[in-house]
């Protein structure tokens, strides 16, 4: 079984199953379902994955090697802390609200958490990792204020936002929280 996203094919599988788990559920998608939307027969799929949970796993290691690219690329831009805070939350959460619109949007989330939770578990470390890195780089230039340092810190904004993604009950709500969490870490963290 193949798992390269750089195959056309294996991006067609996870293009077709996001949509069909946003259509249909992550239960009711069938291997079939998935396999129409990307233009293949079902046995080609199962030649790139074994089984739904299978590609819920890619499509959950995908989400935060994009996210975590992300996150880097929002906080290498120049601008204020408030403004550097609100560009790597933005990119963070960029998509969300789609997937949280979605019908079956929390079902995918529930899905992802009970068969990647090591991907998830690795994913949110990246992402913490990422923030600390700036936050040190950050505290080096006197530019924020780190009463519990940058690692801490760092740990406290993906789990935030990690809280938001699944406590909010729309895009609406996820959108504001989100909005809301990024002044708010953006002004305590600025130095005054």
């Amino acid at each position: 079984m193949t798992d390269t996203p750089e195959d056309p094919r294996h991006q067609a599988i996870l293009n077709s199953a996001f949509q069909a788990f946003s259509t249909y559920g992550f239960r009711k998608t069938s291997m079939d379902d998935i396999a129409r939307g990307a233009g293949m027969s079902r046995p080609a799929v199962y030649l790139h994955y074994k089984n739904k949970d299978a590609i819920v796993r890619s499509l959950t290691r995908a989400y935060y090697q994009d996210k975590t690219a992300a996150v880097a690329g929002a906080l290498r831009q120049g601008g204020t802390i408030r403004d550097l805070v609100s560009g790597a939350i933005t990119a963070q959460a960029a998509g969300m609200a789609a997937i949280l619109a979605s019908p079956h949007g929390l079902e995918m989330l529930d899905t992802s958490k009970s068969t990647a939770a090591d991907i998830v578990a690795e994913g949110e470390e990246a992402l913490a990792q990422v923030y600390a890195e700036w936050l040190r780089r950050e505290d080096a230039g006197g530019r924020v204020n780190l009463p519990d340092g940058a690692e801490e810190t760092a740990r406290t904004i993906t789990a935030s936002l990690k809280g938001i993604k699944l406590t909010s009950s729309g895009a609406d709500e996820f959108e504001k929280r989100t909005a809301q969490l990024a002044a708010l870490i953006g002004a305590g963290l600025e130095v005054r």
